[in-house]
């Protein structure tokens, strides 16, 4: 059955600073450095930080070599961190019972994925999606061009939609120890918030920031992340089901990633197509086998899709991989703001299909 999109609901994001956004980066920032060496690795690594100390492990194979402790350290000086991280690593090779089912095309694991889109955004996505990402981008943004000097990169944002309409907008933002809370609502206010809403939004939206009064310590220092911690985040916010597995660390013969992206593929080009104002696509694998055990596409009417998606786009991983380049090093890129709705990103494109 379709779960619709409905007129309330509240989603959150969070800026590339927040804990288990670091962690996520550094996972994909691993993966990206060995397909850069090796196109085919196979590779599955998580990350695991807090107060110091940071932990990478998982498996890989690959005839690439990289250092795990110099990506590490380089992302997170890049994120706006400096204090020093003791970093371990623990990684073994893919297990030879997973290895054999993948060298003959098939499913990493099994799993259900699901993608979404609507047209209510030139993103294909839910308004409140586009906007929590946004505002948090916008934190990363303007503490990095030093337009709010007192920012610091630890953030959240949170956005409440009521019948439709806009009604509360929430940020709660790391910040230096010698501003003033006034100063931080009155400039979060003024120059993210309201940068971001209609005329008429800002009259009427509820806005809270920083809660708690303060919001001096962040990041590692303040609490731990672990990778694949935000996956409402990266994907559709909870407002559609989430089959459970995250993506970062995680190279595209796992499913559990590739699969979703296909899933968000279809389901975009499918409302582009005028299938529907908004479509859920489901499928499913079993570890080793290619051909999924489920494909299920359905739009906001009920109305089933299943036979356009099947004469038009091949879910077996091998054909995922290949439509949509997914052999290169570009998942960096994904690990903040979202997995969907961003441009040159393969499986954001438009494609023709045929009825």
């Amino acid at each position: 059955m379709f779960y619709k999109h409905n007129n309330n609901y509240t989603v959150e994001s969070v800026t590339s600073g927040h804990p288990d956004k670091i962690c996520d980066q550094i996972s994909d920032a691993i993966l990206d450095a060995y397909l850069a060496l090796d196109p085919y690795s196979r590779v599955a690594v998580e990350t695991f930080g807090g107060h110091g100390k940071l932990v990478i492990g998982g498996e890989v194979a690959s005839k690439g070599k990289v250092d795990y402790v110099k990506i590490a350290k380089k992302v997170y000086k890049n994120i706006g961190y400096k204090d020093k991280l003791d970093i371990s690593a623990h990684i073994v090779t893919q297990s030879p019972e997973i290895a054999m089912g993948v060298d003959t095309g098939g499913a990493g694991d099994q799993g259900i994925m699901y993608g979404f889109a609507t047209n209510e955004t030139p993103e294909f996505l839910p308004k409140g999606v586009v906007l929590a990402h946004k505002l948090a981008k916008k934190l990363e943004e303007m503490r990095k061009s030093r337009k709010i000097k007192w920012l610091r990169p630890d953030g959240k944002t949170q956005v409440t939609y009521t019948n439709g309409k806009l009604h509360t907008v929430l940020v709660s933002t790391q910040h230096t120890a010698n501003i003033k809370t006034e100063e931080v609502k009155k400039e979060i206010t003024e120059k993210i918030i309201y940068s971001l809403l209609s005329p008429e939004e800002r009259k009427t939206v509820k806005i809270l920031v920083n809660p708690t009064g303060k919001f001096i310590t962040g990041g590692f220092a303040a609490d731990t992340g672990l990778t694949g911690r935000k996956i409402m985040v990266d994907t559709y916010g909870g407002i559609i089901p989430h089959g459970g597995g995250c993506f970062s660390g995680k190279d595209a013969t796992k499913v559990d990633r590739s699969g979703a992206y296909m899933a968000r593929f279809v389901a975009k080009n499918l409302v582009a197509g005028g299938y529907g104002k908004e479509v859920l696509v489901s499928v499913a694998y079993a570890i080793g086998m290619a051909e999924p055990l489920m494909i299920e596409a359905i739009n906001e009417s009920g109305e089933d899709l299943s036979k356009i998606v099947r004469s038009n786009f091949d879910f077996k991983p091998l054909a995922i991989i290949q439509s949509l380049n997914l052999r290169n090093p570009i998942f960096q890129n994904t690990a903040t703001y979202g997995h969907f709705g961003k441009k040159n990103l393969s499986w954001e494109k438009i494609k023709k299909m045929k009825k």
